[in-house]
């Protein structure tokens, strides 16, 4: 496993793409029980190098119910996105994660895991990947559905700031989701 996050680690297979140059935010361990397969590191988790660094990380840990500590125990969390590297800022927020982060690596490193239970899928992109036809049309139609992916998979939107208007519009995820959320995570834990 060390000698892969290396190799991940000095990436630069898509380095001519990235405005802030290469730095592969990924970490990962043989006793990892949860993987987080988010998007991509903005630009506070590229300039820290660590990731969930921020308000969305600050999110995800509440609804996730645990500590920092936890959160960052690579023994009980792997985080791993779609994207290992900021990938330059869209119109309207961060450019989609790099295509060529997940089919070079993430077989690779999931295989060094094998104690994985959970696997958090966060946004539109993980889940196209990972669910392939069995995603619904949309997030909020995958969200809701999560039930059909369990024990594995559970699909989420991603706890971003911008995301407040589709939280609002959909109050069902706090009430339903996040409380199934909260009984894997902490199973898997403890």
């Amino acid at each position: 496993m060390e000698s892969l996050l290396s190799d991940i680690k000095n990436c630069t297979i898509c380095e001519k793409h990235l405005p802030l140059g290469p730095r592969p935010v990924v970490t990962g361990h043989p006793q990892s029980k949860i993987i987080i397969i988010g998007q991509a590191p903005g630009t506070k988790v590229h300039a820290s190098g660590i990731p969930w660094d921020d308000a969305s990380g600050k999110e995800l840990r509440r609804w996730l119910d645990v500590t920092p500590e936890v959160f960052y125990d690579i023994s009980k969390f792997a985080i791993v996105p779609m994207g290992f590297c900021y990938p330059g800022k869209g119109k309207s927020g961060d450019l989609p994660p790099r295509h060529e982060c997940a089919p070079q690596w993430h077989d690779s490193l999931l295989s060094q895991m094998p104690k994985v239970e959970l696997v958090l899928l966060i946004g539109m992109y993980s889940q196209k990947y990972y669910l392939k036809e069995t995603a619904k049309r949309t997030l909020t139609e995958t969200v809701q559905n999560y039930e059909e992916y369990l024990p594995k998979f559970l699909p989420l939107p991603h706890p971003s700031p911008r995301n407040r208007i589709w939280m609002k519009r959909n109050d069902w995820f706090e009430a339903e989701v996040i409380p199934v959320l909260r009984e894997k995570v902490s199973g898997l834990l403890h």
